[in-house]
């Protein structure tokens, strides 16, 4: 392991960790989505109005939404949220991740893959047979990522639309 991620620490998000996450989010979708979804959308993300909405989520009495922060150094570099499986309105016995995001300043430096790693596991040990994503199909840098830690597509497919127009998302799946 190198020192980067020793120094790593998963742990449950706070509200002092609304802004950072927002900074997050917001930079990993002008990172990850530029020339996926339009630019006018990327533009109009609001760092204020993110951190706000996920301190109203935090604050949800009995949410089952679960919040992991990545830290190093007193630092949030990364954030996943996860729960169980929405199949429209219906809660399924599977879980699914939500969010992934990662300072783009750490893309590739192992921050995902740990935090994927702490949601599987404890979607295992809470007795979740499987885990599902979405993932924008044409988000190659995901899907590779994704990939690389035991998920495959299962073949579904949904539209997701942003501002009007049309960005197909592709679900994976894992067994934990």
């Amino acid at each position: 392991m190198n020192d980067t991620l020793h120094d790593l620490r998963i742990r449950e998000m706070t509200p002092a960790d609304c802004r950072p996450v927002a900074e997050i989010r917001v930079g990993g979708w002008r990172a990850a989505y530029a020339g996926l979804v339009p630019q006018s959308y990327l533009d109009a993300m609001d760092v204020e109005e993110d951190a706000e909405k996920r301190r109203v989520m935090l604050s949800k009495p009995d949410s089952p939404v679960v919040n992991l922060i990545a830290e190093r150094a007193g630092e949030v570099v990364g954030w996943a949220a996860y729960g169980p499986y929405r199949d429209g309105d219906v809660r399924t016995d599977d879980a699914e991740l939500y969010a992934l995001y990662v300072r783009p300043d750490d893309f590739g430096g192992g921050v995902g893959g740990a935090l994927l790693k702490a949601c599987t596991e404890n979607c295992a040990t809470t007795g979740h047979g499987r885990m599902l994503l979405w993932v924008l199909r044409e988000n190659t840098r995901a899907r590779r990522f994704y990939e690389r830690h035991g998920f495959t597509a299962d073949g579904a497919e949904e539209p997701f639309v942003i501002d009007g127009v049309e960005v197909p998302e592709t679900r994976y799946a894992r067994r934990l």
